[in-house]
């Protein structure tokens, strides 16, 4: 219940991650999150907008599918907002990548930059260093 609060229009990503959430009041003057389409039932009581029993934005019969890339899956992600999840075994930039994430490569590589850029800054600034 948001309806005694001061507020003006919450940005965008305000309600993201909210899947479960089936009922919200908000003020009169604000719209339900997501626009009245991402719920089932929008009704004003009074002084108060109540949104009620969110829709699922993937199931695209009312508007165009949503921009998932070719390997991902459409997901719901709060009042009208969506996600798009990357079917296995892909990952990455756009699902584009294929088979596992190379951790062992990449820890490899980021462990030899890290010992490389210590042991060069303990030998530059070794000389700064005042001996008791």
């Amino acid at each position: 219940d948001l309806t005694e609060n001061p507020l003006t229009d919450p940005p965008s990503g305000s309600f993201l991650g909210f899947t479960l959430l089936q009922q919200l009041a908000v003020p009169l003057p604000l719209e339900c999150p997501g626009g009245s389409s991402a719920w089932e039932e929008v009704t004003t009581n009074g002084s108060s907008r109540l949104c009620q029993g969110q829709r699922n934005p993937c199931n695209g019969s009312r508007e165009l599918a949503w921009p998932c890339p070719e390997n991902a899956a459409c997901a719901p992600d709060g009042p009208g907002l969506i996600q798009c999840l990357c079917d296995s075994p892909f990952h990455g930039y756009k699902c584009l990548g294929e088979g596992t994430f190379p951790m062992l490569l990449f820890c490899g590589v980021l462990g030899a930059v890290t010992l490389s850029l210590s042991l060069l800054l303990w030998g530059t600034q070794r000389r700064k260093a005042k001996t008791p």
